[in-house]
């Protein structure tokens, strides 16, 4: 296994104010079974589409599950997740930003040993898996279930895994900026569920920042793409290729969707 530790500038393991359960997390043990297990996303994959769409064939005669409650709790304990998870993450990503310039906190691996973010490097990882829950919600309130939604769960669980076992440059960024957003969307879920009428302009604004992610995720790439050669950028060209591709055809996706969702609506209401 990598000594990851052997080419980190002490500076970017300085303690930010860690607790016990973030210091004391091993993460040589985490990825250890990541590397044992990362295929596991695989399988995980596989039962995920036919549970979900053997439950939509299920309840093509049934009435609709009424599941608001539990909707609110789970939107609810993912935002307050995501909002923790990004600010842990963020606090040590502002103080390379500061301390180091831009290109350390896109190559470094630090994130993945660090006191404070090594717990929620892997928690990002593996939140992927819990995340598909979304659509268990879908498919049982009876919702309308596009090709997207599924889409990117299934490919960013595998590529997380993936990376992770990897240790992959420039995970730092792309947990920080995920964990970001899925504290807002989250947050709008559970209000949303509640039964809270929530203005158009902010669920295209969320849509739009999640193109704006997806955005960023490529231009990182870009970068690691010229910095590969440098021992600090640590990606191989099966992890690049793979990071490219999804990056590429989500933010088609959801380019896609945000003109079909906002701007078509908004034309034909003007037709109107």
């Amino acid at each position: 296994m990598l000594n990851m530790e052997a080419n980190i500038d002490p500076l970017e393991l300085q303690p930010l104010g860690e607790y016990d359960f973030e210091k004391n997390f091993n993460h040589r043990a985490a990825r250890k079974w990541m590397e044992e297990n990362w295929q596991k996303s695989l399988i995980f994959s596989v039962i995920y589409l036919i549970l979900i769409f053997g439950i939509q064939h299920f309840m093509k005669e049934r009435r609709p599950f009424k599941l608001r409650g539990p909707l609110v709790l789970w939107s609810f304990s993912q935002s307050l997740f995501s909002f923790i998870a990004a600010y842990q993450i963020w606090k040590q990503m502002a103080f390379l930003l500061l301390t180091k310039g831009f290109k350390q906190p896109v190559c470094i691996l630090s994130f993945y040993v660090h006191p404070v973010s090594k717990l929620w490097m892997y928690l990002f990882a593996l939140s992927q898996l819990v995340e598909i829950g979304d659509t268990l919600f879908i498919v049982l309130q009876k919702k309308k279930l596009i090709f997207l939604h599924w889409y990117h769960h299934l490919f960013t669980m595998i590529l997380c895994w993936y990376s992770y076992k990897m240790m992959a440059a420039g995970a730092g960024w792309n947990a920080a900026l995920n964990f970001s957003i899925h504290f807002v969307m989250y947050f709008y879920y559970a209000v949303a569920a509640v039964g809270i009428r929530v203005p158009h302009s902010l669920t295209m604004l969320i849509t739009t920042s999640q193109m704006v992610q997806i955005t960023g995720f490529v231009i990182i790439n870009v970068f690691i793409f010229f910095w590969k050669d440098d021992k600090l950028c640590q990606v191989t060209w099966p992890m690049l290729f793979l990071s490219s591709s999804l990056y590429t055809t989500l933010f088609a996706l959801f380019s896609n969707f945000f003109v079909k969702t906002y701007l078509s609506s908004t034309q034909k209401s003007k037709r109107n």
